[in-house]
Parts: C-alpha cells; structure tokens; sequence
C-alpha cells in the first residue's frame, strides 16, 4: 500500500492559474493564487486518498498508523512551469 503522495503546483501562463499535477487519482486544482491551491489541496487531497486509493479491507484491518497518507508537498518559491 502506498504511503505518500507528491503534489506539484504548476503554473499556466495563458490562464493565469496554478493547476496540480499529482499521484492521487481525481485530484484536479486550479486557483488564481498559491493560498487558494493550498486550501483546496489541504481539504480536497485527503479525502481523494482515502477514496480512491484505499479499501474497505485496508481501512478495517489495518491500525491508523498504517493507513495515514503523507502528501509530499514543496510550496513553489515562484512560478514554475510544468512540463
């Protein structure tokens, strides 16, 4: 089972918004800043993880310990575009 998860905010110049390229399924984030992806991020990303990403069983059977999630998450200093 995987325990980590990266998150990236790029940055689109034509839209003028930062959008996330990301491990977790379903997890699609486009803000006009870098607080408002935050926020998304931080209440979106966990509840992605634990829905798309683990099972009735693992969350069952498995201590809380073993099912918490790290999200990997480095806050861009400027804008960067993603390739």
């Amino acid at each position: 089972m995987k325990r980590s998860y990266e998150i990236k905010a790029c940055w689109d110049r034509d839209a003028q918004v930062w959008y996330s390229k990301s491990d977790i399924i379903g997890l699609h984030i486009e803000a006009p800043n870098l607080e408002a992806f935050e926020e998304a991020m931080f209440d979106i990303a966990p509840e992605l993880i634990l829905s798309n990403h683990l099972s009735s069983p693992d969350i069952i059977n498995r201590p809380l310990s073993e099912i918490v999630p790290a999200i990997v998450w480095n806050r861009p200093k400027e804008q960067m575009i993603c390739g």
